[in-house]
Formats: structure tokens, C-alpha cells, sequence
């Protein structure tokens, strides 16, 4: 049989050994070709993964189906929590492993990716299987039948994960699908690929029987539509962009209707009224709202709504933390910021800064290639940007914020929910009244009071408008991986 392990060296000097094939029914097999996955804080390569077609897929999907009807369907609750547990142990025990293959892969800094992506991990796996034995259904009380329902699992669940947060979107697609009983096959991104196989080999070693998690690679065009249109796959779990988003619903509608859930993109805004008791500390979480991750996040809180009040004095406070913030080396213990994922996404987003500058907004700070290797970008900050403006309406996923000044409450609710995006928002106020209200009235998924970022596996994540279909963690979730059978007995009475 063909090996595909090879050994990566980290920047700072780690070593990790890595299996590269695609992960189907618990073996490392080939693929139809193969694509090279990049550093982009160097653009060099770091090594080669094999890569699916429909073929793969087909395979992939075909073990998920045996296993599912094989035994993992009626499998012991408890047994599940069991395997779950064991796969999170393994993730804490491997943890600098998969940061490492994170950081390169990403380019995130490796102190953010020791801070969330095992921990996102764990805490998804071990929440979720707690759950495994709670899914119960209701008694019905109606004449003269005996009526309960069953929550009963949907079958082969796909799931499609985007580059930005590989580790904690593995454990999303993963965690309440097995837990309910599902089996899945998860496509990774082409461009982050490394710690999902890291992760498929903890899955073999856990004991997971063959076929219950399969983890394969492709580009979407050719593994994702494959996935999406499979009769035998019941359920598609998808993050990403919104045109490939309507083109997974549309695979799906012109197949078996299989259950989607999308998580798709976003244009967050962050209200910041002037009776905040500390500008410093909503400058903090402004900053990290937007420049976390490079500004690849989804529910990325890109434009910022100032009342007029605190206005300057925000602006300047902001850019002062802004620029004394390190852009550079994912391995240095001092860097905020690394690059962007990709040559074309660093082409992308600055082609944005090039159109807010053309349609006549400010650039205030940045706007810049940093150096001449790597994908690093300045963190841009845009004023004077007018609502119609393109960079005030499309999601650029890079780091570029606009900031617009506000006179009342009313107002800037119009101005932050002239969107057709509605992932998350933040809002922040020393009134607790104005809060709530404000909270209540934007049309977002997750709203943020006083804070940004925070998240947990216990609390919902998902879109209004065209932010997405679902929910995702949380109890919500379980309702996309069940189906409800109602069984009525006559009793006679």
C-alpha cells in the first residue's frame, strides 16, 4: 500500500509527521491528483496533499452510507460520547502539532492558534457529547391514541469548511452530526488542509469504526459539487462564500432536496454610542473585531458607526492602537497580524482599498503591501465613506474597516441594517436600556454587547438575510442533523 506520510518542519523548528492522503473508511488512499498547500507568509510551499474528484467522493460517501446503516444509526448513545471524548483527549494531548500545522497552513499567529483552534476543538467534541444520550422525543397526549415522537438520525451528512478557521469548523460539521447519530464526509479547503488530516489520523486512533468520519480534499468545483449533489448524502453543512452557498442549494434542489445549512458572509457593524465608559476598552474591541485573523472572519466587524460625540477622539485612539499592533511572522511571539490566506485573496482585498479610494473615501491609515514576500497587507482604516459606497456594502474579508460618525440611535440602526448581509453585530453603551433595545432592533444572528468575538459551543452562530440558512452550535444545532418520526398507537379508548 501507498504511503503518504511525510514530515513537516515548522519555521520555529517542530517537527510533524503528517499523513497527506485522503481519510475514507478509517485509511489513507490516493486520490484523483494531487495540490500543493502554501505558506503565505512566504508563499512557498509546504507540501503536497492528495486531492478528490467524484470518484474519491463517491468512495468517501459509499463508506459513510455502510457505516451509517452498518450499525453507527442504532449505535449505544453512550458509546458515541465515549469515542467523542476520546478524539477531544487526543486533540489536547497533539495540541502543538496541530497548532503548527494551523500557523503554516494559515498563516495565523501561532499565539492565536494555541488560544482557540484545540481548545474550539475539545470544547465542541466534549459539549456535543454530553448530548448523546439527551436527544429524546415527547409523548403526545390526544383520544384514544398513545402518541410520542422519535428524533431519529438523517443519515450521510457532507460537510464543506472554508480556510479561515479549519480546526474549529472541522469540529462544527463533525461534532453534532456523530453526535446524533450521522456519519459524515467532510471536504476541507484546498488551502488548509494539514490539520483536518491530523485530525483524521486522531480519528482512526480514537477507535471510531470505519466510515463514521471521512475526511477528503478537492477544489469545489470538482469534490464540493460532487458532495453536493450525491444522492446518497442526505444533509450538506456548508461554510463559505455566499455564490457558492446559492450553488450548494441549487445542487441540492436539483437532487435528492437533502437538508443544507449555510453559514455564509457577513458586513458587521459595531454601534458605538458616547456614553461608553472607557473609549480605551471599546477601542480594544473594535481593533480586534476587524484585525483578528487577518480580517478573515465572517462576522468580522468591518464597519463601525461612532456617534458623533466621541468621534475624533475614537479615531485617533483607534489608529494609535492600530499601528502599534505587529504585522508580520505567524511565528514570532509579537505578531497581531499575519498575511492573507492566498495570493488571490491579497489581490482581492486590495483591489477593494483601490475602489474605496477611487469612489472618493478617506484612507486614513494603511493601504499597503507589506514587503515583498508573503501576502501581508497594512491594516486599513477608510473615513468619509458614503453608505453607498463599495466598501461599505460588499464583504471584503481582509484588513480594511470603515468608521462613520452617527447623531442618534435612530439613525444608525437605519444605517446598520442597510445591509443585505446579517451574521453578527456589536453595540456598545453604558445604558443597559439602550442595549437591549438597540440589540433587539438590528437584524443580525449574534449580537455583541460591550465585546466582540466571544463564542462558545453552547451558544447558537448563524445568519439573517443572506448571512445563511440554520444554526450551528448550540442545542440549535441538533435540529439540522435529526428528523422527527410522530408514532401514533390506537389504545382503544
Amino acid at each position: 500500500m501507498t504511503s503518504f506520510i511525510t514530515e513537516i518542519t515548522a519555521p520555529d523548528g517542530h517537527k510533524v509527521s503528517l499523513n497527506t492522503g485522503l481519510f475514507i473508511n478509517n485509511e489513507f488512499v490516493a486520490g484523483a491528483h494531487t495540490i500543493d498547500t502554501i505558506n503565505p507568509a512566504t508563499g512557498e510551499v509546504i507540501t503536497s496533499v492528495q486531492a478528490a474528484e467524484a470518484e474519491q467522493v463517491n468512495l468517501a460517501v459509499d463508506a459513510a452510507h455502510k457505516a451509517f446503516y452498518g450499525g453507527w444509526k442504532t449505535s449505544n448513545p453512550r458509546e458515541r460520547a465515549r469515542l467523542m471524548r476520546k478524539l477531544a483527549d487526543l486533540v489536547e494531548r497533539d495540541a502543538e502539532d496541530l497548532v503548527h500545522l494551523e500557523s503554516m497552513d494559515n498563516g495565523k499567529p501561532l499565539s492565536n492558534s494555541r488560544m482557540m483552534d484545540p481548545v474550539g476543538f475539545v470544547e465542541h467534541l466534549q459539549y456535543y457529547a454530553g448530548f448523546c444520550d439527551k436527544l429524546h422525543g415527547k409523548v403526545i397526549e390526544t383520544k384514544g391514541k398513545l402518541s410520542y415522537t422519535v428524533h431519529e438520525p438523517i443519515g450521510v451528512c457532507g460537510g464543506i469548511i472554508p480556510w479561515n478557521v479549519p480546526m474549529m469548523m472541522l469540529a462544527w460539521k463533525i461534532a453534532p452530526a456523530v453526535c446524533t447519530g450521522n456519519t459524515v464526509v467532510v471536504k476541507t479547503s484546498e488551502l488548509t488542509p494539514l490539520s483536518a488530516l491530523k485530525i483524521a489520523e486522531l480519528v482512526k486512533e480514537a477507535g471510531f469504526p470505519p466510515g463514521v468520519i471521512n475526511i477528503i480534499t478537492g477544489y469545489g468545483p470538482k469534490a464540493g459539487e460532487a458532495l453536493s449533489r450525491h444522492m446518497k448524502v442526505s444533509k450538506i453543512a456548508f461554510t463559505g462564500s455566499l455564490a457558492t452557498g446559492r450553488a450548494i442549494m441549487k445542487a441540492a434542489a436539483e437532487t435528492n432536496l437533502k437538508k443544507v445549512t449555510l453559514e455564509l458572509g457577513g458586513k458587521s457593524p459595531s454601534i458605538i454610542f458616547d456614553d461608553v465608559e472607557s473609549v480605551d476598552e471599546v477601542v480594544f474591541w473594535a481593533h480586534m473585531g476587524i484585525f483578528f485573523n487577518a480580517g478573515q472572519a465572517c462576522c468580522a466587524g468591518t464597519r463601525l458607526y461612532v456617534q458623533e460625540g466621541i468621534y475624533d477622539t475614537f479615531v485617533e485612539k483607534f489608529k494609535a492602537l492600530t499601528l502599534s499592533k505587529k504585522v508580520g511572522d505567524p511565528f514570532a511571539a509579537d505578531t497581531f497580524q499575519g498575511p492573507q490566506i492566498s495570493e488571490t485573496q491579497f489581490k482581492r482585498v486590495m483591489n477593494y482599498i483601490d475602489i474605496g479610494k477611487k469612489e472618493g473615501a478617506t484612507c486614513y491609515l494603511g493601504g499597503e503591501r507589506i514587503g515583498s514576500q508573503g501576502y501581508f497587507i497594512e491594516p486599513t482604516i477608510f473615513t468619509d465613506v458614503g453608505a453607498d459606497m463599495t466598501i461599505m456594502k460588499e464583504e471584503i474579508f481582509g484588513p480594511v474597516v470603515v468608521i462613520s460618525k452617527f447623531k442618534d440611535i435612530d439613525d444608525v440602526i437605519a444605517k446598520a441594517n442597510d445591509t443585505t448581509y446579517g451574521l453578527a453585530a456589536g453595540v456598545f453603551t453604558s445604558n443597559i436600556s439602550r442595549a437591549v433595545k438597540v440589540s433587539n432592533a438590528l437584524e443580525a444572528g449574534t449580537i455583541w454587547v460591550n465585546h466582540y468575538y466571544s463564542a462558545s459551543a453552547a451558544e447558537p452562530f448563524g445568519g439573517y438575510k443572506q448571512s445563511g440558512i440554520g444554526r450551528e452550535c448550540g442545542e440549535y444545532a441538533l435540529s439540522n442533523y435529526t428528523q422527527v418520526k410522530a408514532v401514533k398507537i390506537n389504545i382503544g379508548l
